[in-house]
């Protein structure tokens, strides 16, 4: 076989795992954790599956089915660990039950849904700390890494990753099984798994052009799973809240861009490029879960997006409108995200000074890696001839943004400050679809 047929094979084989890993990694994790009850030990027995196949796809060729292939490897590894730690030996036989027909439960198109939001639900297990409940579904279920994770949160990486580890041994320790709860229980564990849909969204969402690998799917993903969690709780009003509020933002989503890839605020997108299916489908939802009667924070996220999409019908924003909405939400959730969007908000009714005061009560502590805060603190200075302040707190928006179109258009927006330019339009959390109202 030639030096060049060789590299072909090897670069198809890491495109496929590659390619596996951003579309199925949670859903393995997910099927294996709920098998082995035993968070840790199915991360590092997937891990190790993956160095498998990278090592064997090669020589042998990819299989069929990756994901199932992947799957009992990752199985094989588990009962291999068990077996010589001697940890857990009751659970051998169930996964050597499971590990011969899994080429049959792996589907072509979806792997294993419900287990994943299986996982969510055990991850919000009573047992475990509340503060460590979603981040450890981000992490297990949804792949993303510590450091994303911490950044959401506005917590140092190094705590973010201690308070994780300690969720999982509390997970190996107690033994908490991994199953789904009683319905009775759902209720009560609901709200963190809608916030790490939420947040799993907002970091897909932060990805404009769509070229980090790490967040490909993401967005899509969480979707999926909103839209799982509607059919598993129809009764329950914030589920379809936060599938609403997505929707409206998916509405949007090639409006976000021009061709060449430079990013466009919300009010300087062309409406005519927004999904009226998409919309359309958001606001059926929200009018479901307003008869239920039970107004909560992701039903008021979703009335918000539903006032913007207004603009593709009168052609104008009712910010008033949004302004009592988002008064609401921060009664309901006063997160560092639903205050800076605030804010951006009172700026455009009001006016800018007004806008800024209600930006700088907020505490500095909380805001200093907060990038929306500020882009926001930028664009306001300007509108008020503060060129020197809008500079610096355009440049330290700058350091906070790893889209590297959001990058762009921040710069642009430093070079215009001394043309003291008060016409151009608010981003990141101005857009009040940008940012994601974290804690």
């Amino acid at each position: 076989m030639s030096e060049n047929h060789e590299g072909e094979r090897a670069a198809r084989v890491h495109r496929t795992i590659e390619q596996v890993a951003r579309d199925s990694y949670g859903r393995l994790l997910a099927f294996l954790a709920v098998r082995c009850r035993d968070v840790s030990a199915a991360e590092d027995a997937l891990a190790d599956a993956f160095q498998t196949a990278l090592e064997t796809w090669p020589r042998n060729g990819i299989p069929e089915k990756p994901e199932a292939w992947l799957l009992v490897a990752g199985r094989r590894k588990l009962i291999d660990g068990m077996r010589r730690s001697r940890i857990r030996g009751e659970a051998i036989p169930d996964l050597l039950a499971g590990t011969e027909n899994a080429y049959e439960m792996a589907g072509e198109s979806l792997l294993f849904p419900d287990e994943r939001l299986k996982l969510m639900f055990v991850c919000a297990h009573p047992a475990i700390e509340a503060q460590a409940r979603t981040p450890l579904m981000l992490q297990t279920v949804l792949g993303l890494d510590a450091a994303r994770i911490a950044s959401a949160f506005l917590v140092r990486p190094s705590a973010m990753g201690q308070r994780l580890t300690r969720a999982k041994s509390k997970i190996r320790v107690a033994g908490i099984r991994f199953e789904v709860p009683e319905a009775a229980q759902l209720p009560e564990r609901l709200e963190f798994v809608l916030e790490a849909i939420y947040a799993a969204y907002g970091s897909g969402w932060d990805d404009i052009t769509g070229a980090d690998a790490r967040r490909k799917g993401l967005a899509a993903e969480a979707v999926e799973l909103a839209r799982l969690l509607v059919q598993l709780m129809p009764d329950e009003p914030e589920p379809k809240g936060l599938l609403a509020m997505m929707l409206h933002c998916e509405a949007r989503r090639e409006a976000r861009r021009t061709q060449s890839g430079s990013y466009v605020p919300l009010l300087e997108q062309d409406v005519t490029c927004w999904s009226k299916e998409m919309m359309g489908e958001a606001e059926r939802l929200l009018c479901e879960a307003s008869r239920r009667g039970r107004i909560g924070r992701f039903q008021l996220e979703a009335a918000i997006q539903s006032a913007h999409a207004q603009r593709a019908r009168t052609g104008v924003t009712d910010w008033n409108a949004i302004a009592l909405l988002y008064e609401g939400l921060v009664r309901l959730s006063p997160t560092v995200g639903a205050l800076v969007g605030r804010a951006a908000v009172i700026a455009e009714a009001q006016g800018p000074a007004a806008g800024l005061s209600a930006l700088e009560l907020l505490p500095d502590a909380v805001v200093q890696t907060y990038q929306p805060y500020w882009a926001l603190a930028g664009h306001l200075f300007k509108r008020l001839g503060r060129i020197s302040e809008a500079q610096c707190a355009y440049s330290r928006a700058i350091g906070l943004s790893e889209e590297p179109a959001l990058r762009r258009f921040l710069e642009a927006e430093i070079s215009k400050s001394d043309e003291r330019d008060s016409d151009t339009h608010l981003i990141g959390s101005s857009d009040a679809e940008g940012s994601v109202h974290h804690r």
